[in-house]
C-alpha cells in the first residue's frame, strides 16, 4: 500500500495523489486560526499531471494524501509526427508514444536521439521532465555589428535547429552550440 501524506507536509515540488489523480505542489500556504477550536488550513497551488492544468485548492491539515504510483524513465526522443512524439524507453526498449498534450513545448528542446526522464504514472507515460538545461545548435542568426548597442540591449534574435527564436549575445556565431534554461526559455551560456 501507497503511503500517507498529511496535508500539512505537503511542500513546495511534493507529488501526491488526490481522486486517482497525481498532482504537484507549486505551493503551499498553511493558515493557523487565532481563534481556539479554530481549524489549521493548508491553501495549496498544484498542477494536474495529467492535464498540466493549475488551480487552487483549501484542505484541513489533518487531510491525507495517497504517494502517486510514479515513475521517471531514461528514454530518448525519436520523432514527431501526426500520431505524436515517439520516445524509446531506454529501459525496456519500447516505443513510447506520447499526446501533445503531454509533450507541451517540450519539442522546442528536443532533437533527436536526445536524453529525457519519461514520467509514468501506474505504468503509462504521462509527460517529459527536462534537464534544467539543454545544448542546441544556432541555425540561423543575424552577425553582430559592432557599435550596435545604442538600444542599451547587446543582445540580438536566433533561431535554434528545434526552430526556438531566443535572444543571444552579438557574439554569438551561426553553427555554435548554446546552453538554454528550459525553465525561462533563455540563453545560458556558450556550450
Amino acid at each position: 500500500m501507497a503511503a500517507l501524506i498529511d496535508a500539512i507536509n505537503v511542500k513546495r515540488k511534493t507529488l501526491f495523489e488526490l481522486e486517482n489523480t497525481p498532482f504537484y505542489c507549486l505551493e503551499a500556504e498553511v493558515n493557523t486560526p487565532t481563534a481556539r477550536g479554530g481549524q489549521t488550513l493548508v491553501r495549496l497551488k498544484m498542477r494536474n499531471l495529467l492535464t498540466n492544468a493549475v488551480f487552487e485548492k483549501t484542505f484541513k491539515a489533518s487531510d491525507k494524501f495517497k504517494e502517486p504510483d510514479l515513475q521517471s524513465v531514461p528514454a530518448s526522443y525519436l520523432y514527431s509526427d501526426s500520431d505524436g512524439s515517439h520516445f524509446l524507453d531506454q529501459e525496456s526498449y519500447e516505443t513510447l508514444t506520447l499526446t501533445g498534450e503531454m509533450v507541451g513545448n517540450a519539442l522546442d528542446f528536443l532533437i533527436e536521439g536526445a536524453l529525457i526522464q519519461l514520467r509514468k504514472y501506474n505504468g503509462n507515460p504521462i509527460g517529459l521532465l527536462l534537464p534544467l538545461f539543454v545544448e542546441l545548435d544556432v541555425a540561423y542568426t543575424e552577425p553582430g555589428v559592432r557599435g550596435d548597442s545604442s538600444s542599451g540591449s547587446v543582445t540580438k534574435s536566433a533561431r535554434l535547429e528545434t526552430g526556438l527564436e531566443i535572444r543571444v549575445p552579438l557574439f554569438i556565431k551561426e553553427g555554435e552550440k548554446v546552453k538554454v534554461s528550459t525553465e525561462n526559455r533563455e540563453f545560458a551560456g556558450r556550450a
